[in-house]
């Protein structure tokens, strides 16, 4: 198992994966996505438009939010781009700078 370099209740952040807690709706189940699946991952100031209170799901079918009741709150929302696949996934973390340090060193953006 690698390294755990963040966790919080919403992501966990290892060496070779980033894991979305609460990303099936309605199951609660976890999503893992490694990060060889990874195109990039860019990082937005929230707005009304970019899912600021999308609290889970989607509403656009392009991009899927995990569970965050508190995401309207966050400084930070993620929008991680798979390879070959549509949709992406806008994900929040509790400590944003954290997370967005590790993007920087992983050279995901």
């Amino acid at each position: 198992m690698s390294e755990v370099l963040y966790i919080d209740r919403l992501v966990r952040i290892s060496e070779t994966s980033i894991t979305f807690f609460n990303y099936y709706y309605p199951s609660s189940k976890s999503l893992t996505v490694p990060f060889h699946n990874v195109k990039k991952v860019v990082s937005l100031m929230p707005n009304l438009f970019n899912g600021k209170y999308r609290f889970w799901g989607t509403s656009s079918l392009f991009t899927w939010f995990p569970k965050d009741f508190k995401r309207s709150t966050r400084d930070k929302i993620f929008i991680l781009y798979r390879k070959n696949k549509r949709v992406k996934i806008g994900f929040t973390a509790v400590d944003s700078q954290k997370v967005f340090e590790i993007i920087l060193e992983k050279q995901l953006f």
